[in-house]
């Protein structure tokens, strides 16, 4: 029987309502010492069109060129960059190590980033921000604040950070997988992908599965004395970047990891997301939630796949909870058919949709 067939993508191909582009130019912005911290950046667009800060997920995760491609070239002046520690700034976990690029690598210094490239770029007036994942959550602590820089809030799989959420897509039935693995002990993400998530712990010996990610982030802050040691700690950073990739997608690529497999990105990638959930995002407990009432006035639209199993919907309802109980609400609330990607075709044409039809910067 031929089966070929069966496999197909959720993700947008042709349907981009707006072309591929090269960036109007880019560079490197010197934000901290001891280290160096330097933020990489690129603009596209129209120069003195309305301002659009992009914030990628993760954290970690790093910009790409095509995440200009949900804005109007004409309208907006589109701005990426990729956090300390990752992509092409500099310096990376993947290329300096942890014990260098991690250090002042927290929301805090992240928050602060964004204001000093708004310096830099010489946007001195209110902003769009656009943020998914974890760049949801950073948008969201920015406009907390700083609200006087904010125009409004795109925000894609809303990502609250708690300990039940990371608890959902990391830990799961890992305690008890030796004995039963495919028992539906506690709720999490490898319901859905089950040799997904046997790959992802079978890297942690059965006796550390207690703790999936405190075990992770042991791995990861080993200083590797051997081949053998190095070889583990890429082994996890690619098993922990590569049960993310696959299942941010409604139908996975099953034979393609894409950039979650690439070495280089995966050890940044795992490092940092390790070093943010030990620290609980760098924020207080439900820092996020027990603050909107300091945004309650900035418009915000909001888009969630229905099947996110890295973001589940739960947490763009806790959001959406607490900004009612402030006397807010969102401008548009979009559930699409889809995972938690931002490539996924429908959730992409409802942030290009929301974009279009944003009231500008007066």
């Amino acid at each position: 029987m031929d089966f070929s067939g069966l496999q197909a993508t959720s993700a947008i191909t042709d349907e981009w309502k707006y072309p591929a582009a090269d960036p109007n130019r880019s560079g490197l912005l010197q934000v901290d010492t001891a280290p160096d911290h330097k933020l990489y950046w690129e603009e596209y667009g129209n120069p003195a069109g309305e301002p659009v800060m992009v914030l990628h997920g993760g954290p970690g995760g790093a910009c790409a060129p095509v995440m200009a491609r949900f804005f109007d070239p004409a309208r907006y002046r589109i701005i990426l960059f990729d956090q300390r520690g990752c992509g092409k700034s500099e310096p990376t976990v993947a290329k300096a190590g942890p014990t260098v690029a991690l250090i002042r690598n927290t929301t805090d210094y992240l928050v602060e980033d964004i204001n000093a490239l708004r310096a830099a770029l010489g946007i001195t007036g209110k902003m769009h921000v656009f943020g998914g994942s974890w760049g949801s959550t950073l948008s969201l602590v920015y406009a907390i604040r700083h609200p006087q820089h904010v125009a409004s809030l795109i925000l894609r799989g809303i990502f609250i950070g708690a300990r039940e959420d990371l608890h959902y897509m990391y830990q799961g039935n890992a305690a008890t997988f030796a004995e039963a693995p495919f028992a539906l002990t506690e709720p999490g993400s490898y319901v859905t992908y089950p040799d997904e998530w046997k790959a992802f712990v079978e890297v942690i010996p059965a006796g550390e599965r207690g703790d999936m990610m405190g075990a992770y982030k042991a791995i990861f802050d080993m200083v590797p004395a051997s081949d053998a040691d190095r070889a583990l700690q890429l082994r996890a950073a690619l098993a922990w970047s590569i049960w993310e990739g696959a299942i941010s997608n409604q139908i996975p690529k099953d034979d393609d990891a894409g950039k979650f497999g690439d070495a280089e990105f995966a050890l940044s990638f795992a490092q940092i997301e390790a070093h943010f959930f030990a620290n609980h995002l760098f924020l207080e407990p439900d820092y996020i939630l027990g603050n909107v009432d300091r945004i309650a006035g900035i418009p915000m639209h909001i888009v969630h796949g229905r099947f996110d199993q890295v973001c589940p919907l739960t947490q763009a309802s806790r959001l959406i909870d607490a900004l009612a109980a402030v006397g807010a609400a969102p401008v548009s609330y979009v559930r699409t058919n889809a995972g938690h990607s931002a490539m996924e075709l429908q959730t992409a044409l409802a942030l290009s949709a929301i974009m279009d039809g944003l009231a500008p910067i007066r």
